[in-house]
């Protein structure tokens, strides 16, 4: 299945977050370490077993296992990692929240790719963009809220991409129909593939050079960066 963009039916913009506007696995990096360092005072034992990636990782499929309905929550998943590191070590598990707001504030400084800014502030100029991510980040925290009329994580929707409730959800939320929305994104599978069986035009940001695999499916059209999706839109418009 292929079609082109028609950018005459676009009316909204829906915008997923982590690796489109920022990369985030330096941010998480960053945020693990954040955590260490305030558990290590408090809890060293569960600090210096966090510090082992493979072992971080075990612990995760470990509660992911256990409780699958919180799967889309990764509030709750990385809180009851906390939980779980610290009662394997004997450790107070009341340390849990104040250790998780360590984590969470690093995770909200992100650092923008050179082209995000720009084209945020002229994708808002022109049309309601709505923040529809399965991660964790909070546009108002990060400091992007003028670019958003709304915004929706799974962790507080319920569920996240590619059920396309969420797509459909950020379509409601800035009076469209789902037809009249475009969903930019760099998952080629929740966010291009999702957003299309929800009846949602498509962009894929493919910054890595990757390969198109899902045959059945294909975007309407693929940009390097953001600074491509706005030139895209206003050449077609």
């Amino acid at each position: 299945m292929h079609a082109t963009l028609d950018a005459s039916r676009i009316k909204a913009i829906s915008l997923d977050l982590d690796d489109t506007l920022w990369p985030i696995w330096p941010v998480i990096t960053r945020a693990e370490l954040a955590l260490q360092d305030w558990l290590r005072p408090h809890a060293p034992a569960t600090a210096e077993f966090l510090t082992d990636g493979e072992r971080r990782l075990a612990l995760r499929r470990e509660v992911q296992a256990s409780r699958p309905e919180i799967g889309h929550d990764l509030r709750t998943l990385r809180q009851e990692l906390i939980r779980r590191a610290l009662q394997r070590h004997d450790e107070d598990s009341t340390l849990v929240e104040p250790a998780y707001e360590v984590f969470i504030a690093e995770r909200m400084r992100v650092e923008l790719y050179a082209d995000a800014r720009p084209a945020l502030a002229w994708l808002a100029q022109r049309y309601p963009v709505v923040a529809l991510s399965n991660g964790n980040a909070d546009v108002q925290r990060i400091g992007l809220g003028e670019f958003f009329q709304a915004g929706f994580s799974a962790q507080e929707f319920g569920l996240g991409k590619p059920d396309a409730r969420f797509f459909h959800a950020a379509a409601e939320a800035v009076g469209v129909l789902p037809h009249e929305v475009l969903h930019v994104g760099d998952d080629a599978a929740l966010d291009v593939v999702g957003a299309l069986e929800a009846g949602l035009q498509t962009v894929w940001v493919n910054r890595g050079g990757h390969d198109w695999t899902h045959d059945s499916h294909r975007p309407h059209a693929t940009v390097e960066d953001m600074q491509a999706l706005c030139a895209l839109l206003d050449k077609d418009a």
